[in-house]
């Protein structure tokens, strides 16, 4: 087989332009960045140093962690011109499922605290998840039922039927093992086991570039300054070990440091023990879920069908595209990802609500706008939708800390998404 020329052609450079344009960093990433930055500053200075502290930053990284995975699935839904309003709802049918699974069935066959009992809990919750998401799909693609309508429609059913399930009685505790996908003590995975992962991570970056580049090059496509690719690296991995920093930085509740070392035989010294949290579990889950979706999106033919459809669902089509298909996987993966979510919702809280996951919605679909995904279809990136939803989670845990009403969080969360589809608007009309 002959190789193309376009191989074998010296490759370009982008050393010609502005810092911007050699660095090629997405503007709107960038301005998210900034944005975050000033939101983390001005909370920080009206909560009187509060906000920035490690503790309320893990907190807040816990926090993140259910609206980032949904948000994740939202960013493909919006891509195909679509919307699903019953996210949330999903979430707290499925949660309900899972707390009686763990509470009322398992224990009968399997006792209680089995080992059993979390994989199971989970692969319960994926499988209705998705379930939920294939039908809402089916309705859409092949009955062509506008996706708002039947959204809103399981925005109600399946809120109802998280209230069926149980009649609305709370469903606690959790299993013990389960606990942990929900972040607190049980989920936080140590300094050691931190480190480990952010040098992982580091070599990670450092690899990617390396083999981005040698791809370009073997393609003849432009490649950044070597100084570029270095201060990326530099910056990225600078982000990493820095957050690991921080969550090593929070450490144990004195009385749970305690236990530990008498559990341990370890002397109690007169100072006491620092024992960090280290990275919580629903992170690490949730940053797991992010590089998966990214690579679904990018490198996979089902990703770049998604796109293709939503760039122009008729050419698409006409291209041997099958799009109805593909609409239903979408919506299939979505409500998983729901799934997902449940788990951590339901272990951080240890117990299942019929209340959970409402308003999350809204949240879902503030995060992925927010981080560029835009309404009519086509543009959307993972990494914007993640960092979007710390965005929205930021507002409200900085508001929570100023003791801001929840009426008044709401209008806020509200006119945040108003901003963020003008802007997305007036963006669009000048690349045009």
């Amino acid at each position: 087989m002959t190789v193309p020329a376009a191989t074998t052609a010296p490759p370009q450079s982008t050393a010609s332009g502005s810092l911007l344009s050699r660095l090629e960093i997405d503007v709107r990433m960038l301005g998210m960045v900034a944005a975050l930055a000033v939101i983390w500053v001005l909370f920080d200075l009206l909560s009187g140093g509060l906000f920035l502290t490690p503790r309320n930053l893990w907190n807040l990284s816990v926090q993140t962690a259910s609206i980032a995975v949904m948000a994740t699935g939202m960013v493909l839904v919006i891509v195909t011109r679509n919307i699903d309003l019953s996210v949330g709802a999903i979430l707290g049918v499925v949660a309900m499922i899972i707390g009686v699974v763990q509470v009322q069935l398992l224990p009968s066959w399997l006792g209680f605290n089995h080992w059993l009992t979390a994989p199971i809990a989970v692969l319960v919750a994926v499988t209705v998840g998705g379930l939920i998401g294939l039908f809402q799909g089916w309705l859409i693609a092949y009955l062509a039922i506008p996706s708002f309508i039947v959204t809103l429609g399981g925005l109600l059913v399946w809120r109802g039927a998280a209230w069926w399930v149980t009649t609305g009685q709370t469903i606690a505790p959790m299993d013990a093992n389960f606990k942990a996908l929900g972040g607190g003590i049980e989920g936080a995975l140590g300094a050691t086991t931190t480190w480990i992962i952010a040098a992982v991570a580091c070599g990670l970056i450092v690899v990617a570039l390396g083999f981005s580049r040698r791809r370009r090059v073997r393609f003849g496509f432009p490649v950044r300054p070597a100084w570029a690719e270095a201060a990326i690296a530099l910056v990225a991995c600078g982000a990493v070990l820095g957050a690991a920093a921080i969550a090593n930085s929070y450490p144990l509740p004195v009385r749970t440091a305690r236990r530990w070392a008498e559990a341990n035989g370890i002397p109690w010294p007169e100072g006491g023990l620092f024992i960090p949290h280290g990275v919580a579990l629903p992170v690490l889950v949730a940053i797991l879920v992010g590089l998966v979706m990214t690579f679904l999106a990018r490198r996979m033919r089902f990703g770049r069908y998604v796109f293709a459809i939503g760039g122009n669902p008729e050419a698409a089509e006409l291209s041997g595209i099958n799009t109805r298909w593909t609409l239903m996987k979408v919506f299939g993966l979505m409500g998983f990802l729901c799934g997902i979510s449940a788990c951590i919702s339901t272990a951080r809280l240890n117990a299942a609500t019929n209340a959970a996951g409402t308003l999350d919605e809204l949240y879902v679909i503030a995060s992925a706008v927010i981080g560029g995904t835009s309404l009519a279809g086509g543009i959307g990136t993972i990494a914007g939708a993640m960092l979007g939803a710390l965005v929205m989670q930021s507002l409200q845990s900085g508001m929570v800390l100023l003791g801001v009403d929840a009426p008044l969080q709401n209008i806020v969360v509200g006119a945040v998404l108003v901003l963020a589809v003008w802007v997305d608007g007036l963006y669009r009309r000048r690349i045009k």
